[in-house]
């Protein structure tokens, strides 16, 4: 007898685990309910996806939405909507807000405010200082915590625990896998002086390479001694590269679509503040490490490092000017175009943006097409070239580092439970995103 279904998608390349293959997918009360040959079954809606590939919904691990207390330069809704419109389907939000994500309070309210207000499904990172450090690991087990996150180096924001013993009394109570913004703060205070001001391309050569190796190595260290697992955010050297590869037992490796696209001096010559990171965007040399640790395995999983400032912020003269640029919505046009350049091939991005956050981090029914998982998917069109602009960016900040950049390979369609949020550059749902569950805290 033919199945009956909510929604089917019909007839694209659904690219998974197992490889590549034409596949409806059959969708009910949102989740996967079939895979395979649907052509006799009937549904509410079928979305043709004839010359598509359907891949598991991308998860962007790392986004800064401003809100609380920043929500001038992006709230969870414009932070979300640019996502849902760049093919993201999930966030994990960062705890440097005003009030900072330290406590139950602050975690419940800011739930609070994404629940049916934000586009996509999310999760929050909660911010570990010296003052919350005995009781993380009731924070970590909190509902919509993806775990405990620590600046190492200060960036945007006051969080910031730089001692060896601050690091290893959290690490000592984690059991969950915790995220470090790896630079040497003493190291940064001493080199201030090496800033050039009116010059951004001086900000690589205070923020060195040594001050991220340095740091690194502490951590994994403490690590080790502590038998923490640790996920080190953002990593932009040759030489971290070359450590984190003999440290894979407790050190985790995200890697930024900024770090393997741009390159110094040529982008702070091109930009000026709007190419200014923390951690920096270093030499070619370094860019060329970053796609081996990729290549290698080293590097498991791709986070966009969103972190808008407006333009009059970034408009100020360096070093009087703020870190961070817009990436959520152009994470997978961005990676697709090193896809089509045969950089990396699409089930290594699969791999980086869903299976890999899965894997890391436990996120309960995502990260797969699989039946019984979430109906996430991020629909794309491989050969379609576009052009990203800076009007066609959905974020506050209004701007990307790559407007005017031809791309091949696009998202036509942003799917979340089964709701079909974004479809050919449209919003076409109200917000319906909700917190994601995590394995280790299912009971919590």
């Amino acid at each position: 007898m033919p199945r009956t279904f909510d929604m089917i998608l019909k007839g694209g390349i659904v690219v998974n685990h197992d490889g590549r293959a034409e596949r409806d997918v059959g969708i009910v009360g949102g989740r996967i309910a079939a895979i395979g040959d649907l052509s006799q079954a009937s549904a509410g809606r079928e979305v043709d996806c004839r010359g598509l590939h359907i891949l598991p919904g991308v998860i962007d691990t790392q986004v800064h939405f401003r809100e609380p207390g920043l929500d001038h330069k992006e709230d969870l809704e414009s932070g979300s909507r640019s996502a849902v419109m760049g093919g993201v389907t999930s966030v994990f939000e960062m705890p440097n807000t005003d009030p900072q994500t330290t406590t139950p309070e602050a975690l419940a309210d800011k739930v609070r405010r994404g629940h049916h207000r934000m586009h996509c499904d999310f999760a929050f990172w909660v911010g570990g200082t010296h003052e919350n450090a005995a009781d993380v690991a009731e924070l970590e087990r909190l509902p919509a915590a993806v775990g405990i996150k620590v600046f190492m180096g200060s960036s945007t924001g006051s969080l910031l625990v730089e001692d060896d013993p601050g690091v290893r009394e959290i690490l000592r109570r984690t059991r969950r896998r915790a995220a470090f913004h790896s630079e040497d703060e003493a190291m940064l205070r001493d080199r201030k002086g090496l800033r050039i001001e009116g010059d951004p391309r001086s900000h690589p050569v205070w923020r060195s390479a040594d001050v991220a190796l340095t740091c690194t190595k502490r951590l994994v260290g403490i690590a080790r001694d502590t038998g923490a697992r640790i996920h080190v955010l953002h990593v932009t050297t040759a030489e971290e590269m070359a450590f984190l590869k003999d440290h894979k037992d407790v050190a985790s490796v995200e890697v930024t679509p900024h770090h393997l696209t741009m390159a110094a001096p040529e982008c702070y010559e091109r930009l000026g503040t709007y190419a200014q990171m923390n951690p920096p965007v270093r030499d070619e040399h370094h860019r060329q490490a970053i796609w081996e640790g990729v290549d290698e395995g080293v590097a498991d999983i791709l986070g966009s490092d969103h972190a808008p400032h407006t333009r009059a912020e970034k408009d100020g003269v360096y070093p009087n000017t703020p870190s961070g640029m817009t990436g959520v919505q152009t994470l997978v046009p961005i990676m697709l175009d090193h896809v089509s350049a045969s950089r990396m091939t699409l089930e290594r991005f699969v791999d980086m943006t869903s299976a890999g956050p899965k894997r890391l981090f436990g996120i309960a029914r995502k990260g797969r097409i699989a039946v019984g998982y979430d109906a996430d998917f991020t629909v794309v069109d491989l050969k379609r070239r576009e052009t990203i602009t800076n009007r066609w960016v959905a974020s506050k900040a209004g701007w990307t580092p790559y407007d005017g950049k031809q791309v091949t390979g696009w998202p036509v369609g942003t799917i979340v439970r089964g709701n079909v949020v974004m479809w050919d550059g449209s919003l076409e749902a109200p917000s319906q995103g909700e917190a994601i569950s995590f394995e280790e805290t299912l009971k919590a």
